[in-house]
């Protein structure tokens, strides 16, 4: 049996998402190619590993195993091209990041700043909700993650780098927006619009109003904070949002914040990364950048780029 670390890919990715169409898009593959190669690797193995059900595939027993090992072979491809690019230096690699939506607001300069002092290096960023940025995570599909509410696990390592406060957002057209404070109690009369189940935002929304003992009034639901603001400018509730995606709608006028009891929730943006993973030169360049972020709101001054890394001698 002869499988190359090419197949293992594509099939892990295949797995993961239950789609070849799928693998084939986030492999930068044409369909045909995924197939053709998903099917030599059954003819290989000599028992089918996925199974159609409806639109979707599923692994069969043998598939399951295979799985398995193909996630820790593609896992050790991975160290031994983090460990040679990380005696390279930062000339040029590859960084993998998986953020959830709302730091799509503050994370592109930090990326240009990186891209400006290393050209060689490439970026490939996946924007997801909470859940689906840790599942990348822990299946090895990203070198870093950037969340808001730490995940509760002993094998992924969180570290705080910036504030993240979650205000309460109104329609400036809203009877609301003219009231100088507002209870929570007056706050659960009013028909909030929410993230979808999986998010950050909603289950610090959840776990807030439980804490305080009173109920939420539930109205629509959406997938982007985009959506939310949109459909609090139309007047269809009230929104809890980061503050920092909102920046622009206040300048313009198009939304308000209001002044609630116990808001703004004052929640952390985090820097991820699987405990004992060896990280590559540029994974650890991009953690030191975004944790200077830290340092630098603590002294009250602009962000230093981060240290420069020793290159190791040959």
């Amino acid at each position: 049996m002869h499988i190359t670390l090419r197949q293992l890919r594509i099939f892990e990715a295949v797995a993961t998402y239950g789609s070849m169409s799928r693998a084939a898009v986030e492999l930068n593959l044409t369909q045909p190619a995924v197939s053709m190669q998903m099917k030599q690797i059954e003819e290989q193995i000599g028992l089918p590993l996925i199974e159609q059900v409806g639109r979707k595939l599923f692994l069969t027993e043998a598939g399951t195993e295979l799985r398995t090992h193909a996630q820790r072979f593609n896992a050790q491809a991975l160290e031994l091209k983090a460990a040679m690019e990380h005696l390279r230096g930062l000339h040029r690699g590859l960084l993998r990041l998986a953020v959830v939506s709302t730091a799509n607001y503050f994370l592109p300069p930090l990326i240009a700043s990186l891209s400006q002092q290393h050209p060689g290096v490439q970026v490939s960023l996946q924007v997801s909700n909470r859940e689906s940025v840790l599942a990348a995570l822990a299946d090895n599909r990203t070198d870093l993650a950037i969340t808001g509410r730490p995940p509760e696990s002993d094998e992924l390592v969180a570290e705080r780098f910036l504030d993240n406060p979650l205000v309460v957002i109104a329609s400036p057209s809203h009877p609301l927006a003219r009231t100088e404070s507002l209870t929570l109690q007056r706050l659960s009369e009013e028909r909030l619009v929410l993230r979808e189940s999986g998010s950050g935002t909603r289950a610090t929304i959840e776990r807030h109003f439980a804490e305080c003992g009173v109920d939420y009034l539930p109205g629509c639901e959406l997938n982007t904070n985009e959506a939310v603001k949109l459909a609090v400018q139309a007047g269809l509730g009230l929104g809890v949002v980061s503050a920092q995606a909102i920046e622009l709608e206040i300048e313009a006028g198009r939304l308000a914040v209001l002044n609630v009891e116990g808001f703004p929730i004052m929640r952390g943006w985090h820097v991820v990364h699987r405990r004992g993973k060896r990280m590559s030169a540029v994974a650890s360049e991009f953690r030191d950048l975004l944790l200077a972020q830290s340092a630098s709101k603590s002294a009250g001054t602009p962000a230093a780029p981060a240290a420069k890394r020793r290159r190791a001698s040959a």
